[in-house]
């Protein structure tokens, strides 16, 4: 009986979980959408942001970026190529391997990620405050 609810009580965190994370990915869709973005959007340019080069454009490969991002790598390709139309991101290949593809930010994307930070930050805090019902 015991092993029985200890099952109950961890299919029920895990729903749990699941429901928080779908409270907030909407919320962020719907703030972000006033400016331009959803949150898969965001959170690419705020890998792209946190990225730092020794020298030359801070730039992230395709292929790490896929793995901090949750997505599918061809989700994540057509992502890139739309911020890319939009000018917030840009895309040249990999000096190191010619058959993979950096990705770094523009002006426009660095600064339009500066201006929504503050957003998508309030948004976590208040989702995910420990206080929640």
């Amino acid at each position: 009986m015991a092993a029985k609810q200890a099952e109950q009580a961890l299919v029920e965190q895990w729903r749990d979980i699941l429901a928080l994370h779908a409270r907030t990915q909407c919320e962020l869709d719907r703030v972000l959408h006033d400016h331009g973005l959803c949150a898969s959007d965001f959170e690419v340019l705020d890998v792209l942001a946190g990225c730092r080069a020794a020298k030359g454009t801070p730039s992230y490969r395709v292929q790490e970026i896929s793995e901090r991002i949750h997505l599918s790598q061809s989700a994540l390709s057509r992502l890139i190529a739309r911020l890319e139309k939009e000018g917030l991101v840009e895309r040249c290949m990999c000096p190191e391997d010619r058959r993979g593809v950096r990705v770094a930010l523009t002006a426009k994307g660095r600064a339009l990620h500066g201006e929504v930070l503050p957003v998508q930050r309030a948004v976590l805090a208040r989702m995910l405050a420990d206080d929640r019902p």
